[in-house]
């Protein structure tokens, strides 16, 4: 899974300004971390979820994928489905996101 310019190009958004494409970018990946989050969160428990915020607030991005791959099976799989929604409502709006980087 990448998430660059090439996934903005399938969505039709590659004619995009770089600086519109790296602040689309960003905003997919921050919108794309939350709504996971949120999915997993809702299928862990207490515990779970201190143990997993305390490795991310440590910093550790390998020990905290490790974690979630163990702990959270499906997790890929979740990344996925999430990413499918994300593009699909880019796809739906491409058009006007298009429209509002034109300069007036």
């Amino acid at each position: 899974m990448k998430i660059d310019d090439t996934l903005l190009t399938e969505l039709g958004l590659g004619n995009l300004s770089p600086e519109a494409k790296a602040s689309l970018l960003q905003h997919l990946m921050e919108e794309l971390e939350i709504n996971v989050g949120t999915v997993i969160a809702a299928e862990l428990n207490d515990d779970q979820i201190l143990e997993f915020e305390k490795l991310i607030d440590d910093g550790d991005q390998s020990q905290a994928l490790a974690w979630l791959q163990q702990n959270y099976p499906g997790y890929k799989q979740v990344v996925q489905n999430e990413l499918e929604k994300l593009k699909n409502e880019l796809k739906g709006n491409a058009q006007a996101i298009l429209d509002a980087d034109q300069p007036a």
